[in-house]
């Protein structure tokens, strides 16, 4: 595959960001020599290309961020050199996008992406094999579980965001009406992502929190028609629905067809797990109207603790504002920089020890929800919070954890 070269100060400037993040897979080169190869793999054609350059941005910006600032100081001042891999829409793609950028730069330190729990899967295997440190944001609790020596997850487990997401909703829904929600629609796709936030659901969770599931439907990405899977909701008519989709075209159809049907904007309050319900394509495809009080749930938004750096990488990519997926490549990113500077070397076993020792509440920490970052020995972030986001007049605002929060949650009401 051919790659190409961006001169580092002219990447990302005003409206050139767009079309920069969404070339073919390349390098972005530091200037100079003897740079630090870092590696990011997203979805950059197919499906989930949107998310994916989204990713791939946020690790560029980093990367032009740290350069500025005097590259990696304990190596004397060495700067980072970004190698990027399209992931492509398959497990096959992400797989080989992986193979690629090990044969082709058995020099790369270490590494971050994709976006898709599925995909991670995939790269991490092989990235494992390699003794390459991976920094990633899987949501699926089994990244972390395959007993892997070479990986990092800066999210919470799925199962982890599932419990204290329903949890706290719950608690607001009886806050806000009197009544505890009883029922509930399952509408979810088939990706890894979506079926580990759903098991916990199924093998007791619901049980325990004394809610009866009315519907469950799963269906696999690239919906043609959402008509089927709302009608079966408008027939159970369940308290609330928790509505798990991989992309922003299979968010939009659904909830197009919710408000057809005359069950959004409130009537049947919506979870929508995942960073592409609070897209800036979500406002544009639906209006604000049909998507006012949606709450998403995130590994990571952005903090009133963060706005001032949203603001800037948002302006930056030409973007209204920033989600998950650009704030937690660019963090993880700074990971990896802060490794490198207290490993004080391009080892890979040295680098992949000091992200694992990790612990500190500034730093790389100030890029995420909460208020550490820290890793356990199976690489899965200690005290990962929920973060939650609700769509409030045309923006979606961070809500939860209320440190981080923008404005307080509420139930959505019709």
């Amino acid at each position: 595959m051919s790659k190409f070269v961006v001169p580092r100060r002219q990447f990302l400037l005003g409206a050139t960001a767009a079309t920069a993040a969404l070339s073919m897979p390349g390098i972005v080169r530091a200037q100079g020599s003897g740079s630090v190869k870092i590696a990011v793999v997203s979805e950059q054609s197919g499906l989930f290309a949107r998310t994916g350059t989204m990713i791939k941005i946020g690790a560029v910006m980093a990367v032009e961020d740290i350069n500025k600032a005097g590259g990696i100081k304990s190596l004397g001042g060495r700067k980072l050199e970004l190698v990027v891999e399209d992931a492509g829409d398959s497990i096959e793609r992400a797989r080989s996008a992986a193979q690629r950028l090990l044969s082709q730069h058995s020099d790369v330190v270490a590494g971050t992406g994709a976006w898709l729990s599925s995909h991670t899967l995939a790269i991490t295997e092989v990235t494992e094999r390699a003794k390459l440190p991976w920094v990633t944001l899987a949501w699926a609790d089994s990244a972390t579980e395959r007993g892997f020596r070479y990986i990092a997850d800066v999210s919470a487990p799925a199962s982890k965001l599932v419990s204290e997401s329903l949890m706290r909703l719950l608690d607001l829904a009886e806050k806000s009406t009197g009544r505890r929600p009883k029922t509930i629609a399952l509408v979810y796709d088939n990706t890894a992502y979506s079926l580990a936030f759903i098991k916990p659901l199924k093998e007791g969770l619901l049980n325990k929190l004394g809610v009866k599931p009315v519907v469950d439907e799963v269906y696999t990405p690239g919906l043609s028609d959402a008509t089927p899977l709302i009608q079966r909701v408008r027939t159970a008519r369940p308290d609330f629905m928790l509505l798990n989709s991989a992309n922003v075209s299979d968010s939009k159809l659904l909830i197009e067809k919710l408000n057809e049907f005359g069950l959004g904007k409130g009537r049947i309050p919506l979870l929508a797990p995942g960073a592409n319900i609070g897209a800036p394509e979500m406002l544009k495809l639906l209006g604000a109207d049909k998507i006012e009080g949606i709450i998403g749930l995130a590994a990571n938004w952005e903090s009133v603790k963060q706005k001032e750096l949203a603001a800037d990488l948002a302006k930056r990519a030409n973007e209204p504002w920033m989600t998950q997926d650009t704030l937690s490549t660019y963090g993880s990113v700074y990971v990896i920089k802060d490794a490198l500077e207290r490993a004080a070397s391009t080892d890979k076993d040295k680098v992949m020890e000091a992200i694992l020792s990790t612990s500190t509440s500034a730093g790389p920490a100030d890029y995420f929800c909460g208020g550490s970052l820290s890793f356990d020995k199976t690489g899965r972030r200690l005290d990962a919070p929920v973060a939650l986001f609700q769509w409030q007049n045309g923006r979606p605002l961070t809500v939860y954890p209320e440190a981080d929060a923008y404005a307080p949650i509420k139930w959505p009401k019709a």
